[in-house]
C-alpha cells in the first residue's frame, strides 16, 4: 500500500531538521528497512510543513514494528523539539491524507497503459 501523511516542523527549526535528516543514524535507515518502510521520503515546504510517502503492507503494523525499537525511541526523542506539537512523538503526530488520484490504477481500470 501506498501511504501519504503530514505533519508540522517548527519554521524556526527547518534548518535543523534539514541537517539532522542529511545524515540519518544508519541503525535508524536500517530499521525503518527491516520494519517494512519501502521508498520512504520526505517532503519539506518553507512553512514548515512536512509531507511523508511511504509504500508498505500495513502501515499501522509498519509503525508498531518501529515502535518496538529501541532506535526509533531515540530518534523520536531527538527530533521531538522539531515539531510544532511536542507533546507528542512525532511519528504518533502523522495526519494520515486519503487517496484520491493515483494514474496506474486508472490506466489499469481503463485497460490502458
Amino acid at each position: 500500500m501506498r501511504v501519504c501523511f503530514r505533519s508540522s516542523i517548527q519554521p524556526a527549526l527547518i534548518d535543523e531538521y534539514k541537517r539532522r535528516h542529511a545524515a540519518v543514524w544508519p541503525e535508524m535507515l536500517r530499521a525503518l528497512k527491516d520494519a517494512g518502510w519501502n521508498n520512504y521520503s520526505l517532503f519539506l515546504a518553507g512553512d514548515g510543513l512536512l509531507v511523508g510517502y511511504v509504500e508498505c503492507d500495513d502501515f499501522d503494523a509498519v509503525r508498531a514494528r518501529m515502535a518496538l525499537t529501541d532506535v526509533n525511541a531515540r530518534w523520536q526523542a531527538e527530533m521531538a523539539t522539531l515539531f510544532e506539537n511536542t507533546g507528542q512523538a512525532p511519528d504518533e503526530g502523522f495526519q494520515v491524507l486519503e487517496e484520491v488520484f493515483n494514474l496506474d490504477g486508472q490506466l489499469a481500470a481503463a485497460g490502458s497503459h
